[in-house]
């Protein structure tokens, strides 16, 4: 087989996962005359994934110093477990944040899902999404729970749906690789369209594994992908307070488990990196009112580190969102956004170019603008899918970047987010 082969099953493709989602009616009970249409009002607001057996856990959260009571809950849960859990519980339309009563809230999600599946509340991973500041009605959730039981199967597609928020489509991606000649697995899900520019992960991500590997380890995996993948996507610059990416490990795949950096390490983190990867793709094309999914590749970077914070400058960059937007090869922006990194650079050693399908064209040499056809420009350009390249000419290493375009529609879609 090949060494990563892509899969169907999301976050239930790892052996012993199941998962549903159902609506229960969280935004009706906040504004019973909310603006939502009667089809979306509809779509999952809550879902569930279970595993098996106590599973390894590792988490990684939002650095914002408001945190959502979820990720208090959870964090205090995964403290008194050693690192195990057996269930995770998700809503959205509420982020049960900046509440007084959200701590409470999230404990008796915790509490009723471990009674409806017959285990501890503290072995239950509790996240929320949607509008800060508004109290969550516990009602909708305590009648939903059961239903979610009841409908538990391999249904990855009705929990993916469950914590959409304002995204246009579902996110999911797995991949199946082989360990010590052990068929293993990692699948998950994600959520996201606006909000995200995080210093450790994305908005709701839950990922599952049934490759044996201690909680050390899986901690430490989940650390260094985050770096490279989640870690360097930004939408539109706002850090969530919710933001959360969990893996649960139910080791079925029958593998020796991996307790220390080998070679078994290097293949499951690369499989990792896999799955991470594209859900970061995925919540980059889908930005709230993008058009475009924008890649900044950085080359010949003195150091990873280095290499990071240059794409990440570009793709956060206002103005080079805008410009690719209007399809105008403002190179002066994307060096300008390079200059104002924290980066040790000498920047009249940079090379920059633009490509897409439509093809490539330079329009920085040395640091310096070169001549380019502005009609070649703007065909590539008008493309959904640009690369930013940027040759650093100062080192060895090498980092990528994701985000997207900054439209008119963003603005439209946040103006009147709460209703």
């Amino acid at each position: 087989m090949d060494k990563y082969k892509i899969i169907e099953g999301g976050v239930c493709a790892a052996k012993g996962f199941l998962a549903s989602g159902v609506y229960c009616g969280i935004k009706k009970s906040i504004i019973p005359n909310g603006n939502e249409s009667p089809v979306s009002n509809k779509k999952n607001d809550i879902g569930m994934i279970v595993a098996e057996n106590l599973c390894n856990t590792a988490c990684v959260y939002t650095q914002n110093k408001v945190k959502g009571a979820p990720i208090l809950v959870t964090k205090k849960n995964l403290e008194i477990t050693g690192g195990k859990s057996k269930a995770v519980i998700v809503n959205s339309k509420n982020a049960n944040t900046c509440n007084p009563d959200g701590e409470e809230k999230a404990k008796k999600m915790c509490q009723l899902t471990a009674n409806a599946l017959g285990i501890k509340p503290e072995e239950v991973i509790v996240a929320s999404t949607g509008v800060i500041g508004q109290v969550l009605p516990i009602e909708p959730i305590e009648e939903g729970i059961p239903r979610l039981v009841e409908k538990l199967g391999k249904n990855n597609l009705e929990v993916a749906t469950a914590i959409m928020t304002t995204d246009t489509f579902s996110k999911e991606y797995a991949v199946e690789f082989e360990i010590g000649g052990n068929l293993c697995k990692i699948g998950g899900m994600a959520k996201g369209s606006g909000m995200i520019h995080p210093n450790m992960a994305t908005t709701l991500n839950f990922l599952t594994t049934d490759c044996a590997i201690s909680i050390k380890m899986l901690q430490k995996a989940l650390n260094e992908i985050v770096k490279i993948t989640y870690n360097c996507l930004s939408v539109d610059g706002d850090t969530s307070t919710n933001d959360m990416v969990s893996i649960m490990s139910s080791g079925m795949a029958g593998n020796d488990e991996i307790v220390e950096e080998n070679k078994d390490y290097e293949i499951f983190k690369d499989a990792l990196y896999q799955v991470m990867k594209n859900l970061t793709i995925m919540l980059a094309k889908d930005g709230e009112g993008a058009t475009k999914l924008l890649t900044c590749k950085c080359f010949n970077a003195p150091s990873l580190d280095t290499g990071i914070v240059v794409a990440k400058s570009v793709i956060c960059s206002p103005l080079v969102k805008c410009a690719m937007y209007g399809a105008d090869a403002n190179f002066g922006r994307i060096l300008c956004a390079i200059g104002y990194s924290e980066a040790e650079l000498d920047v009249t050693k940079i090379d920059i170019s633009l490509v897409s399908k439509a093809g490539e064209i330079q329009v920085c040499k040395d640091g310096c603008g070169v001549e380019f056809s502005e009609e070649l420009a703007k065909k590539v350009l008008s493309e959904d899918e640009i690369e930013i390249l940027v040759n650093l000419n100062q080192g060895g290493s090498k980092a990528c970047a994701w985000g997207c375009d900054l439209t008119y529609d963003y603005v439209k879609i946040n103006g009147d987010y709460r209703s």
